[in-house]
């Protein structure tokens, strides 16, 4: 009899074996081409308005500047030195980094390249001495849900309600234009004080010079982004980071979430969608 039980047991464990495997396969897969080829990112934040908004889910290509320890799905705050196949972003690239301090992934533009100067006077970015062109295009019209409160009181004096009734976030917008052509929208509320005492943090700035191997990051919402202006206890990037320190970079994105409803019922899934901002391309135009 206890060959026979041993008999039916053994199909039994091989089953479960496979399926182990095959779950194992599966994730490695997923781990495996999420650290070569692309993944999907959320963001968490406001500091790339208006590009991205809290709630935006995005795709990143990795495989643009070649392959270092951020790239993984998983990696450790340590920069490793090393990348295969390293290529040097663009400027106006919005690329994700890994931030020194924890290893947390940050989204942010690139804006200087090594041996670039690089300073903010009055909002303006400086780089290599000349002011990077900018023109006033009116403002960011973001409509305020539940990911976009806009209830900071720096900002609650730029809410404003619509004819129609919806209200909106009417943040003065700028055109900003690298050398390079690369041209996108920022936000900036200006360095003077605001209603609430409020003085916008490092419209003036350095000048610093980017190091080799290393790049400048700055957010496009330009008063409320901890970037390279920032040093790590500030949660900032502490200075241009190493070109290690690039996961990827932003490509497009594939759908937004308001935030709206109850994350419990299924439908807030698809009442909550923003659906016009689903495909919109990440790209900086070029002039």
């Amino acid at each position: 009899m206890a060959a026979v039980e041993d008999a039916a047991a053994m199909p039994q464990k091989q089953g479960w074996a496979r399926t182990v495997l095959a779950w194992g396969l599966l994730f490695g897969g997923v781990f495996a081409f999420q650290s070569v080829a692309a993944k999907p990112f959320y963001i968490p934040s406001s500091s790339m308005m208006p590009a991205l908004l809290k709630g935006d889910r995005l795709v990143v290509s990795k495989y643009p500047y070649g392959w270092s320890y951020a790239s993984l799905s998983i990696h450790g705050s340590d920069v490793v030195p090393g990348r295969l196949l390293g290529r040097l972003p663009e400027r106006g690239d919005i690329v994700t980094v890994a931030r020194r301090e924890d290893g947390s992934d940050l989204i942010k533009r690139v804006i200087g390249l090594p041996g670039d100067t690089v300073a903010v006077s009055h909002g303006v970015v400086i780089l290599n001495g000349k002011p990077v062109p900018r023109v006033a295009d009116g403002t960011a019209d973001i409509p305020v849900d539940a990911n976009v409160p806009c209830d900071e009181p720096v900002l609650q004096p730029f809410r404003k309600v619509m004819a129609d009734g919806t209200l909106i976030c009417a943040l003065p917008l700028f055109r900003e234009t690298l050398p390079n052509g690369a041209s996108y929208d920022v936000i900036d509320l200006g360095d003077t004080y605001l209603p609430g005492g409020y003085l916008s943090p490092r419209d003036t700035y350095g000048p610093v010079k980017v190091p080799a191997g290393h790049v400048f990051l700055m957010g496009d919402n330009r008063d409320q982004s901890a970037d390279s202006r920032f040093s790590l206890a500030e949660k900032g990037l502490g200075g241009p980071v190493p070109v290690e320190s690039l996961g990827g970079r932003a490509e497009i994105i594939t759908h937004s979430y308001s935030g709206e409803g109850s994350w419990l019922n299924p439908l807030a899934y698809l009442t909550s969608l923003r659906g016009s901002r689903a495909g919109t391309s990440l790209r900086p135009e070029r002039r």
